[in-house]
């Protein structure tokens, strides 16, 4: 299962049990390929950007081979489905690299994620199970919300604010100028606000974080080095915490941020963006934290591969 983002290509080889939808992951890999840069301004995916993610598919797709898998599936999602060259490339990973290469609509993407994001979480007790959640995908095009209880999606929506539009569109300065940071939060609060309806925004109980921004939030707080998917899954993070974080990130040059521990300094160019966007979406639901998610689009697409979601 490949995730190729506007930030990051991801890579999750695992068994799908399709009786109890449980995952076992064997090989979990992750590059920032930044995809999506200049898809905002350009309208198509660069021939650089490309190149990067061919390098890593390639790699990908050695491994893929080595455990014999006997399906795949490659989703793309905000930046090429932006992209005016968008099914084309797709269409190149199809024929050079054998995948099912699949260009995901903002819906398909929101139900994909919050497939991965509550998969396990059927039999917990607590809120998990029952309650009203929001689940919160901040990506480097856009940001999904997906409402449901449960293994239930309900509301759904894809976003046109994720952390690759939104520095390439406000952040200019290194460290960042504060009106380009009040900049970037006042277009994401607008975004958010018009995107989501205020009986949808109210319902939401809890929320759960998933992808990059929220996994490093988790992992920044903890001082992980290396990442640990088991300490960052289910941790929570609060909206007090996010603001911290983003003060201090934002006093930063992207020399510093690189250093920061818990950190892939990869991520030290869109980091800030995405504190506001993490922040800008608890407030939009009035809550306290989120649970961070080390499931996502990956899993929901593994298990949808399997037949198993």
């Amino acid at each position: 299962m490949l995730d190729i983002g506007t930030n990051s290509t991801r890579l999750l080889i695992a068994e799908v049990d399709r009786e109890s939808s449980s995952i076992e992951p064997l090989l979990r890999r992750s590059e920032v390929t930044r995809l999506g840069s200049g898809v905002d301004a350009g309208g198509s995916l660069s021939q650089e950007a490309i190149a990067r993610v061919l390098r890593t598919v390639a790699d990908y797709r050695d491994a893929i081979d080595e455990y014999r898998c006997e399906a795949n599936l490659a989703v793309l999602t905000s930046a090429v489905r932006d992209a005016a060259n968008g099914e084309r490339f797709a269409r190149r990973l199809r024929d050079e690299f054998e995948l099912d290469a699949r260009v995901l609509s903002g819906e398909e993407e929101a139900q994909l994620t919050f497939l991965g994001a509550m998969s396990g979480r059927a039999s917990e007790e607590g809120g998990a199970r029952g309650e009203p959640t929001v689940v919160i995908d901040i990506g480097g095009g856009s940001t999904e919300f997906v409402l449901g209880s449960g293994r239930k999606a309900g509301f759904h929506v894809s976003l046109d604010a994720g952390v690759v539009r939104m520095s390439e569109r406000h952040i200019h300065s290194d460290p960042p100028a504060p009106e380009e940071l009040q900049g970037l939060a006042l277009q994401t609060r607008a975004i958010f606000l018009e995107g989501l309806p205020p009986e949808q925004r109210a319902s939401a109980r809890a929320a759960i974080a998933v992808a990059g921004t929220a996994t490093s939030a988790a992992s920044i707080v903890q001082e992980l080095d290396p990442y640990d998917p088991d300490r960052v899954h289910g941790f929570r993070v609060t909206l007090a915490t996010v603001e911290l974080l983003l003060a201090r990130l934002a006093d930063m040059n992207e020399a510093q941020r690189r250093e920061v521990v818990g950190l892939h300094p990869d991520r030290a160019p869109t980091i800030v963006a995405g504190m506001i966007l993490l922040a800008e979406a608890i407030v939009a639901f009035e809550l306290d934290e989120v649970e961070v998610s080390d499931h996502d689009i990956l899993h929901g697409g593994a298990l949808r591969l399997a037949g198993a979601g």
